[in-house]
């Protein structure tokens, strides 16, 4: 039975082929961007039948992949397709191939092969995808000897790529020996930011019919990476407009702004984690991918407290002397005098002066008006800290792929001369990573960790009802709205 050729009007169907334990599965989690897609684990076999996705362009279905098997014994099954039909009798690869599925041994020994041929046969190409870190040996050309067999375009995905132990050059030398020339690098644990629309491109290439179809699915996820970030950096933006603009009124005794100053720390500790998980979820990441920790723990910036004073000297914020105080770390007291006179306001403000050690680093002190209480804000410093931990997220989100089983781990310090790479940590050869070269901090980075805040949080500071921490927050506010949408702009500048 001589198999049929695929549907060019139909949708694209690609099967994702290769080795056993060469990240077919992981390729296909970060293409759907779905991290429960299949079983991910670093033991051979894992896949064990075909199992389909699909790719939707403007609502409607676009690409149909099907992630296979991993092949076991190409060269066994290479000599098995020469005894049943000797090459001497040149027969087309295809009809070779529908021979030995219409053999016993099809659903024997070679059933895995099998599989994963016959899905071949029923699609328009397929994903070849290579674990660059092993080498070329005699069973990978063998195998795909037997895959060019089934007459469908063959498109190489070198895998793993950020590996120090990566040997990319010598498999694209071994692939243009076998007459494989386009080949395309996709790490599916940390994907480059164009990393889908190089193969997508690649992909054009080969089906110069679906060439339209392929180009438009690029333009899309270009699209859909554009949306995404921009989601996240207004969830970023709301975030410090909220605590930006919080302020909690307190007693001027000492243990009433104590428990403000807690109540003040939870709240925006909640919040922060609230962003976090809106962060996940829009970028379709689990809450286990990005663990929190609850205590200050050496070497874990992120898993530092926010208001811990070493977490903002870890990231090069400049500390005043009142952060240095345990009791006031992260906080500012605005005080305002009640019914005194300038003498006796000064004596206040020296005696509060003595007992924060100058703990008022936001703005100036208000002094010589009637007001009988204090106000409790978050330091400037924190409202940096905060910035730059979010920013980071987002890069890092921006980076993974859903394959990545390793926890995210950020830093949002700043740049340091070359050394072991943050972004591998997310990779399974972390404890091997290479040097990799530091990218330039932004302009806006830089004036997060030490120039003046954006004019949208100084204006914050003087909107307590901006803040949705707040009963009093205003659901419906024009002007918040704009400085939310100008302050989120500004992140997202180069």
């Amino acid at each position: 039975m001589k198999p049929s050729s695929p549907d060019p009007s139909a949708t694209l169907r690609l099967a994702v082929v290769g080795h056993t334990n060469t990240g077919k599965t992981s390729l296909l989690r970060t293409l759907t961007r779905d991290p429960y897609f299949g079983r991910v684990q670093d033991s051979p076999g894992t896949t064990r039948q075909v199992e389909g996705a699909r790719l939707l362009l403007a609502g409607a279905q676009a690409v149909e992949l099907y992630d296979t098997p991993g092949m076991e014994d190409g060269m066994g099954l290479l000599d098995y397709l020469d005894q049943l039909i000797p090459p001497a009798q040149r027969r087309e690869g295809p009809d070779r191939i529908q021979a030995f599925l219409d053999s016993p041994e099809s659903s024997r020994r070679f059933e895995q092969e099998a599989r994963v041929l016959r899905k071949l046969l029923e699609c328009d190409a397929g994903l070849y995808v290579i674990d660059v870190r092993d080498p070329v040996l005699g069973k990978h050309r063998d195998e795909l000897a037997v895959l060019g067999l089934c007459g469908r375009p063959l498109l190489p995905v070198l895998n793993f790529t950020h590996s120090p132990r990566q040997r990319a050059d010598e498999w694209r030398t071994a692939l243009a020996r076998l007459g494989l020339h386009a080949a395309v690098e996709f790490d599916s644990v940390a994907p480059a930011l164009d990393g889908e629309s190089r193969l997508y491109d690649k992909l054009a290439l080969m089906l110069d019919a679906r060439a339209g179809l392929l180009l438009a699915l690029k333009e899309d996820v270009l699209q859909q990476q554009a949306i995404r970030r921009d989601d996240a950096l207004r969830m970023v933006a709301e975030l410090l407009v909220d605590v930006a603009a919080l302020r909690l009124p307190s007693r001027p005794d000492q243990a009433s702004v104590e428990h403000t100053s807690e109540k003040l720390r939870k709240l925006v500790r909640e919040r922060e984690n609230a962003c976090v998980r809106d962060l996940l979820r829009r970028y379709n990441f689990r809450a286990e991918d990005f663990p929190r920790h609850a205590l200050p723990l050496q070497g874990e910036r992120w898993g530092m407290d926010l208001f811990h004073p070493q977490a903002l000297k870890d990231v090069g914020i400049h500390l005043g002397k009142g952060m240095a105080a345990g009791a006031m770390a992260g906080v500012t007291v605005d005080l305002f005098t009640a019914g005194l006179s300038l003498g006796a306001a000064a004596l206040v403000g020296a005696m509060a002066g003595g007992l924060w050690q100058g703990a008022d680093r936001l703005g100036k002190r208000i002094m010589g008006r009637i007001q009988g209480y204090r106000e409790i804000s978050v330091d400037d410093g924190v409202l940096r800290l905060l910035a730059l931990r979010q920013l980071a997220l987002v890069d890092a989100l921006q980076r993974r792929g859903h394959a990545a089983q390793a926890p995210i781990v950020i830093d949002a310090g700043p740049p340091q001369p070359p050394a072991l790479a943050d972004a591998d940590a997310l990779h399974p050869d972390a404890p091997m990573a290479e040097p990799a070269a530091q990218e330039p901090e932004s302009s806006v980075r830089k004036a997060l960790r030490s120039g003046k805040l954006p004019a949208e949080l100084t204006e914050a500071r003087s909107q307590p009802h901006w803040s949705g921490l707040l009963p009093e927050h205003e659901e419906e506010s024009p002007r918040r709205e704009e400085a939310v949408r100008s302050l989120a702009r500004l992140l997202g500048t180069v």
